[in-house]
């Protein structure tokens, strides 16, 4: 992952300087998570001095705009068993509308009404996010594997991190969403599908951030059952180990997102409830599930050697 780490601290409203990392906060995209306590926590925390950048999702309204337009979402299971979305060329018009159109400006607006000098921007402006274009993906159907072309996705290989750092320093806090830029074989660029929590962790690595990635319960759990098992922290890879059995579904790849971040440069990741008071302040502050760079360094390390 390419991008210049920010290693500048923040200032308060003050003016006195904060030596603190920027924090970078996953907004999910589920009808279940309220952004009203994210929206108030970061206004908070940017008059504080501290630098934040917000990334989010939104795959309920890509789905209601893709419906509403007369098509149906397609989800497919990938070869290695992940569930994701389909993206051919309609849907990505679609996808498109709904991230960049319509979520992150209403979402960019609810932050200024905050008070927060919020700056919206698709993972596609300035070359925020970029990687090649996957235009085809191995999908299992009927139990059989098949290759279906026409996909619009892409994994993040860079990002800007210079764009991001200018815009902190100037005091701006930018929100960001998918698409990202997908790059051609022919040296083209069109806009791709990207999952926002890894979005949000190829971010977080480049700035060397703390991530928090905000859901709809309270964190990672040992049985997905039963919300008495919340694994409150993970400092060492055998403690890792345990979050990774434990996550099942739209966890799993939440904690694939926070072992990216923590290999690629963020300090600390904090799985944690959207809709508790104050719940960006609250998982910094130690609720959820707290992963620390410590926990995958081994293995960051080992493939450091390797590659």
């Amino acid at each position: 992952m390419s991008g210049e780490r920010s290693d500048a601290g923040g200032a308060r409203a003050d003016g006195t300087a904060t030596d603190e990392p920027p924090v970078v906060v996953k907004i999910g995209g589920a009808k279940a998570v309220d952004p009203a306590g994210a929206v108030g926590d970061v206004a908070h925390l940017a008059a504080n001095g501290r630098e934040v950048v917000v990334v989010h999702g939104g795959s309920t309204v890509v789905d209601e705009v893709i419906e509403r337009l007369g098509m149906e979402p397609e989800y497919v299971e990938s070869a290695s068993g992940v569930t994701g979305r389909f993206t051919d060329a309609e849907t990505m018009e679609a996808f498109t509308m709904a991230m960049a159109g319509k979520l992150n400006t209403e979402l960019t607006a609810q932050f200024r009404e905050a008070g927060v000098d919020a700056v919206g921007l698709s993972g596609v402006d300035g070359g925020l996010l970029s990687g090649p274009r996957k235009s085809a993906v191995r999908v299992i159907e009927d139990g059989k594997k098949k290759i279906r072309r026409g996909e619009h996705s892409g994994r993040i290989e860079s990002v800007n991190a210079d764009l991001l750092s200018g815009l902190l320093a100037d005091g701006y806090t930018p929100v960001v969403s998918p698409p990202m830029e997908g790059k051609e074989s022919d040296g083209g660029v069109t806009p791709v599908n990207t999952d926002a929590d890894r979005a949000a962790a190829a971010v977080s690595g480049a700035l060397g951030a703390d991530l928090v990635l905000l859901t709809d319960v309270a964190g990672v759990y040992a049985d997905p059952d039963d919300s008495d098992t919340l694994i409150e922290s993970a400092a060492t890879p055998e403690e890792f180990d345990s979050v990774e059995d434990a996550a099942e579904g739209f966890m799993g790849k939440k904690v694939m997102a926070a072992k990216e971040a923590l290999s690629g440069g963020s300090g600390r990741v904090v799985v944690a409830d959207a809709n508790v008071r104050d719940p960006i302040v609250a998982a910094l502050g130690g609720a959820g599930t707290t992963i620390e760079r410590s926990a995958v360094a081994e293995q960051a390390e080992t493939e450091g050697e390797t590659a």
